[in-house]
């Protein structure tokens, strides 16, 4: 790699950590403050840095372009199978990601729960839209006017007794979704199991898969409730957005 581009590469990572003034990024280089100066034109001619009315420079937006187009080649099953393991190793329950697949919900990975009682699922298989808890959490994640069309087009096949079968009803329980972050089935979508569920973010901050525990009833005998799996499932999701790129608003505030 020639110096120039190693110089160039590290005045990006500098500007990672917050905007700075030619002097700031001047006074750590190995360089003379002229070849920064040049190499912040060069960058800036390029779209990877600007320069604000105070004279500081920041990242620019073909950085981010790349870096978006970067994260979206990655493929969430690979980046998202040793967070899976992980949770499925905590929990000894059934961990499922799921996602949409054109009009439907599509289970892309699974790990298998290690009790002796099971639910039946494998990757490919589709989620009813109005009962499964990944499906809450993916249709919670679009945008008001979308989530309200889809629900509208559904046709409300009861799976079990439990099944939500009213758009209404269906709605209220999105919107509670999309307010606490999390959603669940309570042996909506499959007799005798109860299902939690948490929304994996890209680097844009959407919705774009979903992270579920699934349980039969009988495994949450004894005062257990599927609720006590959030948290454990909230950790997971957050990871995998993580590593595709997502920041939390909480952690840019700090």
């Amino acid at each position: 790699m020639s110096q120039s581009v190693r110089r160039a590469l590290d005045l990006l990572a500098q500007l990672a950590f917050g905007p700075a003034s030619l002097d700031d990024l001047a006074q750590d280089a190995p360089v003379h403050k002229t070849t920064v100066m040049r190499l912040l034109h060069s960058l800036a001619e390029k779209g990877f840095v600007v320069r604000d009315s105070q004279q500081r420079y920041t990242l620019g937006p073909r950085f981010f372009e790349l870096s978006t187009l970067a994260l979206e080649q990655r493929d969430i099953r690979t980046i998202a199978r040793p967070h899976l393991t992980q949770l499925a190793v905590r929990t000894g329950h059934t961990v499922h990601l799921a996602a949409f697949e054109g009009p439907d919900v599509a289970y892309l990975d699974k790990i298998e729960s290690r009790q002796p009682v099971r639910m039946y699922s494998r990757i490919g298989l589709t989620a009813a839209l109005h009962a499964a808890a990944v499906s809450k959490v993916l249709l919670a994640g679009l945008p008001p006017q979308r989530r309200e069309s889809v629900v509208a087009g559904l046709a409300y096949r009861p799976l079990t007794a439990r099944t939500i079968t009213d758009p209404a009803v269906l709605l209220a329980e999105l919107d509670r979704v999309a307010a606490q972050g999390w959603a669940v089935d309570l042996a909506e979508h499959e007799e005798f199991v109860h299902c939690a569920a948490v929304g994996v973010r890209d680097a844009r901050g959407s919705v774009v898969a979903a992270v579920s525990c699934s349980v039969p009833a009988v495994l949450l005998e004894g005062g257990r409730d599927i609720h006590d799996l959030i948290p454990d499932i909230k950790d997971c999701a957050e990871a995998i957005s993580t590593d595709l790129g997502w920041i939390p608003i909480e952690r840019t505030e700090e």
